[in-house]
């Protein structure tokens, strides 16, 4: 399938079936079973994965259509951890099960041990914040050195769930892990990847923000438009142009980022990728950033009626706020980011710069 036949198909897919009244079904409790399986026939929930298991062995600029489009149309489903989970799954050469899959990432507010059974590698302890767990039956969970292994986590006694929510009224469960039995194990498929569930649900939520943030420019530009105030539209006011323009540019520059990063992104086809970690990080960071000032304008430009839940505003806005903080915030790849270019010295700085790499850094898990 092309990039333009993915664009396409997951365009009229989320246009036609997500609107606010499935947006407040779902936030009072009810799961998108018919949006799910609509996302599963067309082939989006293994886009990464290659033909062979399934999938179509899209790269992740091809996939990138998709997850923006999850973040334009606020799309509520665990599609981009199913996405990431069945590419790890099928590099690792396990069989990839039906149904949405989550992630459970090392670091903070998991404190998930992994240790060996008599024949089975089993775990115990606690995953406070996992995305999308109620509806999931599986979890790829990122072992210590980079391995993954695949994890039953629905009718089971060994794990127990409490419901949480993040800001945007999205699923981010605790888990409870008491010898849970890993079903398989396998080292890190991507090499270049300290931290593959990390550093892949990064790239995932900057494209998403990406998204989320260019709906906040269409939406803003319209009401500044359509809003009539003193006689004349909002819209015609110099600063608020100004504003739309600060957005504007925001909203370009993370796009940039995001793309940058797909295209140095590990996928099916290729697997050693020594700047991923580089883009990726520069993506989380630039939409993050992009994604405080976007959200802040948008309300400004909104005025009152964009705090209201009524207005559809909210929406974007929520999850851009939850999604900056996923897999590790602007900050903290920051922090990644700027430790490695000290430890590159005078000498290597601009060098690790222009070819886009980390100076001897790892990624160590958020605290």
């Amino acid at each position: 399938m092309s990039e333009s036949m993915i664009e396409q198909t997951a365009g009229r897919l989320f246009t036609d079936n997500v609107n606010r009244a499935l947006l407040e079904k779902f936030e009072a409790g009810q799961w998108p079973e018919r949006l799910w399986q609509l996302v599963v026939d067309n082939g989006l929930s293994l886009a990464l994965a290659p033909e062979e298991h399934g999938g179509i062995g899209a790269s992740w600029s091809d996939a990138y259509p998709i997850l923006r489009a999850i973040g334009y149309h606020q799309v509520p489903l665990p599609l981009a951890q199913t996405m990431i989970a069945g590419l790890l799954l099928a590099q690792a050469g396990i069989e990839i099960p039906d149904g949405p899959i989550t992630l459970i990432d090392e670091g903070r507010d998991n404190s998930v041990r992994a240790g060996s059974g008599a024949k089975h590698l089993r775990l115990d302890g606690v995953a406070a914040r996992v995305p999308w767990a109620r509806y999931c039956r599986w979890a790829v969970v990122a072992l210590p050195g980079g391995d993954i292994a695949l994890v039953q986590i629905a009718d089971t006694t060994a794990v127990t769930l409490t419901a949480r929510h993040n800001q945007a009224s999205e699923p981010e469960d605790e888990l409870r892990f008491a010898g849970a039995t890993a079903l398989a194990r396998a080292k890190n498929p991507f090499p270049s990847l300290d931290a593959p569930l990390r550093s892949l649900g990064a790239l995932a939520h900057s494209a998403m923000m990406v998204g989320a943030m260019e709906w906040l420019l269409e939406q803003s530009t319209q009401y500044a438009m359509d809003r009539v105030q003193f006689g004349r539209p909002l819209g015609k006011n110099q600063a608020i142009q100004q504003s739309l323009a600060l957005l504007a540019g925001e909203v370009a520059s993370a796009r940039m980022a995001a793309l940058v990063a797909c295209a140095d992104a590990p996928s099916s086809a290729a697997r050693d990728c020594p700047a991923a970690l580089f883009s990726i990080a520069v993506a989380k960071i630039r939409s993050g950033e992009a994604a405080t000032r976007a959200t802040s304008i948008a309300h400004q430009v909104h005025g009152a009626i964009g705090f209201t839940y009524e207005h559809s505003l909210n929406y974007a806005t929520r999850r851009l706020w939850a999604w900056r903080e996923a897999c590790g915030a602007d900050a903290w790849w920051a922090e990644r980011l700027g430790q490695s270019m000290i430890q590159a010295g005078a000498t290597g700085f601009w060098h690790a710069m222009t070819e886009r790499h980390f100076a001897g850094d790892t990624l160590q898990a958020p605290r």
